[in-house]
């Protein structure tokens, strides 16, 4: 399935188009599947490269652990979209001047993005802004649904790109590769895919509790012991470079 995963990737990357800003959303359906695991990454991926990014935290249920907050604390401001004020708030950061915005959105964000969408989208779309979301599927069928909700109401406003996040070591995609909903989604849409390993949970539940990402454990610069043992540093250093690798097949989805 990889080389089958980097033709999609790459086919779907060939058609984006420059423009002034991109703005990458996370679809905020179901929780628990890695969303901003994948997120936290890719802001890493932003800085690690040196391209300004504006970080915000659109997830406001999530108080404390798995928040991009809870991540990179004060550099990111978490804005409220169910509310007018909050979605004037992240209009107002779409006239930034980083030429990325990437939004962490919470679970249960679905119909305050559709209307979103239905009422600024052409605005925004005039202003040269395009939006690339990141759905997250693992082995879960219900994952693959929230992902085919969001994409029926967004249409082909948006590009696509899925994560195939193996929350177990012997991850099974059957559903997400195989299903006749799927299949209409990639023909309609063309989404590019790219994958996300398999993580120890030791080293993903002590990253999480301590709010410490790939890059701070693989550079040693956290002062929780058991995120510096020599095995565990070495995992993240894996891991990292390994998404890395997936997100620069597909960086004309991430870039303006």
């Amino acid at each position: 399935m990889h080389d089958a995963r980097r033709t999609s990737a790459e086919t779907a990357g060939a058609t984006a188009v420059n423009a002034a800003k991109r703005v990458i959303l996370s679809m905020g359906g179901k929780g628990g599947v890695g969303k901003t695991s994948v997120m936290t990454a890719l802001a890493e991926w932003f800085d690690t490269n040196q391209i300004p990014v504006t970080l915000l935290d659109l997830d406001t249920e999530n108080k404390a652990r798995g928040s991009l907050t809870h991540f990179f604390g004060g550099r990111v401001p978490k804005v409220n979209i169910h509310t007018p004020a909050g979605l004037d708030a992240f209009v107002d950061h779409l006239a930034d001047g980083s030429p990325v915005i990437l939004a962490d959105m919470g679970a249960g964000s679905g119909q305050v993005t559709y209307d979103w969408f239905e009422q600024m989208y052409p605005d925004v779309a005039d202003a040269g802004i395009v939006f690339t979301t990141i759905g997250v599927v693992t082995s879960d069928p219900a994952s693959v649904e929230s992902v085919l909700a969001w994409a029926a109401r967004l249409q082909n406003r948006v590009s696509y790109l899925i994560v195939e996040n193996s929350i177990s070591d012997h991850a099974d995609f059957t559903y997400w590769r195989e299903s006749e909903q799927s299949r209409q989604f990639h023909e309609a849409f063309r989404p590019a895919v790219i994958a996300m390993d398999f993580r120890l949970a030791e080293l993903e539940t002590a990253a999480r509790n301590h709010g410490v990402t790939l890059g701070g454990v693989a550079s040693r610069s956290t002062d929780a012991a058991e995120l510096r043992r020599a095995s565990i540093v070495m995992r993240a250093q894996s891991y990292r470079r390994r998404m890395f690798a997936e997100f620069d097949r597909v960086k004309n989805l991430l870039l303006p």
